[in-house]
């Protein structure tokens, strides 16, 4: 039976409350794809409108709770030991283009430690949830890491630097010709939230992305660590501050030392 504290509880129902008009939105895009202003003010809109639903219904369950918002920034609570982060469209080019794969991903912060987090597919209708020390589910089968060891049959995420991306300064185009010729494939699926929330599924077996954002991240980053895997700042020698800029990577424990070996060259 998958997890349902208060606490993920109030996330889950924020996040599906916020699905709904996202839903109805994306069936819009299709429609303005061929128009000369294109969709993009639409998609925007939408983000904003998905992060205030998401803000109005967490503050109604706990009014006294700070945020991290990527539309809005941060909000002080009265309570500074928690703190809901939040992305209420992650895979905004993807949403803007028609391609259906975007999640909302909400994250709990306490005292500085993530403790909770919920990633919600809502056109495949897939519920990614963790909460420390409880495991990670997608909607009610409890969710495992991969088992591979080899590299040459992992299947690798990643995100390609494009336009002003720091990665493409960082040697990205390195870091992938070195991981392309040692495995099985490489995914640029466009939503990071999903990409770690697979990882944790054992979807994939590995991911890497330069210069992800809190709210990219931090639910992603629960589900990896309740699914049993590994994920660290490639900058650091341990994890270091996940949240904090860089790269992150994250993987099954069998492939994770050979995979950041091969990220640092």
């Amino acid at each position: 039976m998958a997890i349902r504290s208060a606490n993920i509880t109030v996330m889950v129902q924020a996040a599906h409350k916020a699905a709904r008009p996202m839903v109805r939105d994306f069936g819009e895009v299709e429609n303005l794809q061929v128009s000369i202003k294109g969709p993009g003010d639409f998609v925007s809109a939408a983000d904003r409108r998905a992060e205030e639903i998401v803000r109005r219904e967490l503050a109604r369950a706990r009014p006294n709770f700070g945020f991290l918002l990527e539309e809005s920034g941060e909000v002080a609570g009265a309570d500074q030991d928690h703190r809901w982060i939040v992305d209420p469209l992650d895979g905004t080019t993807n949403f803007l283009h028609g391609v259906p794969h975007f999640a909302i991903s909400i994250a709990l912060e306490q005292r500085g430690e993530l403790v909770a987090g919920v990633v919600y597919d809502p056109l495949k209708d897939e519920l990614f949830c963790a909460e420390k020390g409880a495991g990670a589910y997608l909607n009610d089968r409890r969710l495992r890491v991969s088992a591979r060891s080899d590299l040459a049959n992992s299947l690798i995420a990643t995100g390609i630097p494009v336009l002003d991306w720091p990665g493409r300064e960082q040697g990205f185009a390195r870091q992938l010709e070195r991981i392309s010729g040692q495995v099985a494939g490489i995914r640029r699926l466009g939503a990071a939230a999903l990409d770690l929330a697979y990882v944790a599924a054992a979807r994939f077996d590995g991911f890497w992305e330069f210069d992800l954002k809190p709210w990219d991240a931090a639910a992603g980053i629960v589900l990896i660590r309740e699914a049993g895997g590994m994920i660290a700042r490639l900058e650091d020698e341990g994890e270091g501050d996940l949240l904090a800029s860089g790269t992150l990577v994250a993987s099954n424990a069998a492939i994770h030392a050979r995979l950041l070996e091969l990220l640092r060259g």
